[in-house]
């Protein structure tokens, strides 16, 4: 065994203690730690031959690059729909380095991992009360949520003109309807080669909103003359957490002959509360949803799962299967992960939140969205009695979406949220919403009060004062 290894094995406990007790330290701080930082470092560093061993790598982790480490997972951390870590989820995520296994096959011999993935889904689909006719998996983010629940609906495109995209390659154009897409599903279309402009955009419905008009969606599928296609639908919108009306959608669903897709990224998790539960009505009539953990359900990254109905299990196998891989036997009989997802190797993403769930339950997670949503519209409160402010639409969920007030200041909005998080106590980003430009705040970490609030509200005066 290596030399350094060897020691660094010997001394393992010590190790852990010092990460320990460095995490901790950092979780009892967070608040306090700067949102943002200007500072950076030179990236030029030389390899060197023998290595340091854990022990100094860590001391020059602290000297380099630590200080340099930005409260994203704290209190008021409101850019990206960032969640925190809650205890829990913490414990998952240390137990999945430590095992370290690659959640894949469910049978005895390849472990458990895949139980445990298989497991937790059924533990969302209760959290969601969505029917257990959905299939789940873990991935990434997002993102990869939606390439994979894409790919599917891509793989059920194809067949529905008598097509095998997955083994022959996209023949002819796939058509997509949309009509206020997340960028990643843009990306994913794009991924996919189908092309990221390639689709048609619906209406959005008049008065300030981001959801489907469905009059004119459905004057867009009479336009396809019975042609497949697939809708991107929405759960809650990036700048306004809109959610497209899905009694509507299922409706329509009766009627013709397409492949719907729920982005419920954050806006899903609506559903742990009798408050917004009926945000999400008729979403179990969908074909794929993306929900994303590392958001709302505050578990670390990389987090997040996609559902897709039973009856597409085909489909799915055939997009994603390892057909050149004879020893592992018939993907339908032989359940393993690798013929249902983009990789083959992966990370046990399901253990933070498996613990997560157990350890808060229903009323955890209802708590912490009430409280979010509650948190939001303390600051939306402040936006509209403060005349220096404009509320550019309602806050309907999570998300608050405001500007300066009167068109002469809007070349000022960037500058303005530039100083505003340079303060480093609270982070927003900039957002453009209806050829508008604007901030936007999200709120859905656990940990989110109403001081932090009052505390970003005195920064906002404060940044008023000095800067416009």
């Amino acid at each position: 065994m290596n030399p350094t290894l060897q020691q660094d094995l010997k001394d393992i406990e010590n190790i852990l203690e010092k990460v320990k007790k460095q995490g901790i330290d950092f979780l009892n701080n967070i608040d306090i730690v700067p949102t943002s930082t200007n500072n950076s470092i030179t990236t030029d560093r030389n390899l060197n031959n023998s290595g340091l061993g854990a022990v100094a790598a860590l001391e020059e982790f602290n000297q380099r690059l630590a200080p340099l480490m930005v409260s994203q997972a704290g209190p008021r951390y409101w850019g990206f729909v960032t969640g925190g870590v809650t205890p829990a989820s913490i414990v998952g995520d240390w137990l999945t380095t430590i095992y370290d296994p690659n959640a894949q096959a469910t049978n005895a011999q390849g472990g458990v991992s895949a139980l445990i993935e298989i497991e937790t889904i059924n533990l969302l689909l209760q959290l969601l009360d969505l029917p257990k006719s959905f299939l789940g998996g873990f991935v990434t983010g997002a993102t990869m949520s939606n390439f994979t629940s894409l790919a599917v609906a891509r793989q059920w495109y194809g067949k529905q003109i008598g097509q095998d995209f997955a083994k022959n390659g996209i023949s002819v154009p796939v058509n997509i309807l949309v009509a206020t897409p997340h960028s990643s599903s843009v990306k994913c279309l794009s991924m996919l080669g189908i092309g990221s402009q390639n689709f048609t955009r619906i209406k959005t419905i008049e008065g300030n909103r981001e959801a489907i008009d469905i009059a004119d969606l459905e004057q867009s599928i009479i336009r396809l003359n019975g042609q497949p296609f697939i809708l991107i639908s929405s759960a809650g919108t990036v700048n306004t957490a809109d959610f497209d009306d899905f009694v509507a959608i299922t409706k329509l669903k009766e009627k013709y002959n397409f492949w719907w897709h729920i982005d419920a990224a954050f806006g899903g998790f609506a559903a742990c509360s009798p408050k917004y539960k009926n945000f999400v009505n008729g979403w179990e009539n969908a074909d794929s949803i993306t929900v994303d953990c590392h958001k709302w359900l505050n578990v670390p990254y990389e987090s997040a799962f996609y559902l897709i109905k039973e009856e597409h299990k085909n489909d799915q196998v055939e997009t994603f299967q390892n057909s050149n891989a004879p020893y592992l036997g018939d993907p339908l009989e032989n359940f393993s992960y690798l013929n249902f997802l983009p990789e083959n190797s992966r990370r046990l993403k399901a253990l933070p939140v498996w613990f997560s769930l157990l350890a808060y339950g229903k009323q955890g997670f209802q708590d912490i969205v009430e409280n979010s949503v509650a948190m939001a519209l303390q600051l939306e409160s402040f936006i509209t009695q403060n005349k220096n402010f404009e509320l550019l639409a309602p806050t309907r969920l999570n998300n608050v979406c405001f500007t300066l007030a009167g068109d002469h200041n809007q070349e000022k909005v960037n500058l303005f949220l530039t100083h505003l998080n340079d303060k480093g106590n609270v982070f927003m980003t900039p957002t453009v919403y209806q050829n508008c430009k604007g901030v936007r705040a999200s709120f859905v970490n656990w940990r989110t009060t109403d001081k932090d609030v009052k505390i970003a509200i005195a920064d906002l005066e404060a940044t008023l004062l000095e800067y416009i």
